[in-house]
């Protein structure tokens, strides 16, 4: 998690680490990318389960609950991306980062990172770096 942060400082962005907005902005993303869902629907892909998957909000994804990119066309569409200001935090964190000016910012940068979620200000688009392939 710090090292992303050194990272994108050595990429000369502008960035803020937020401390303890990870539940907040999980909350706006799920509010955003998973509120066509009802709350069956929502166990159903273990979405915030303490059963077999733990949990992850990106299943709204891999259970094909929302459409996506995946893969290399995924990561191209997210560098191509005009990025502006965006937040980045993770799955199982309170640790967040705002970065202020993201246009350098690239799916490369995240390869390390796992369940790590990238989020426009306005949450009208994300790219998700999970643990799986």
């Amino acid at each position: 998690m710090e090292e992303l942060f050194t990272i994108l400082k050595n990429k000369n962005m502008r960035v803020r680490e937020l401390d303890k907005w990870g539940a907040y902005l999980r909350n706006q993303w799920e509010n955003q990318f998973v509120g066509h869902l009802s709350n069956e629907e929502r166990y159903k892909i273990f979405l915030y389960d303490d059963r077999w998957s733990c949990g992850y909000l990106w299943h709204v994804f891999s259970y094909k609950r929302r459409k996506c990119l995946e893969g290399a066309s995924a990561e191209q569409s997210f560098d191509l991306e005009p990025k502006g200001a965006c937040y980045i935090f993770y799955q199982h964190s309170e640790y967040a980062l705002l970065v202020e000016d993201a246009r350098f910012l690239r799916a490369s940068d995240l390869l390390n990172e796992e369940d790590v979620y990238v989020v426009d200000r306005e949450f009208n688009w994300t790219f998700v770096n999970t643990h799986e392939s």
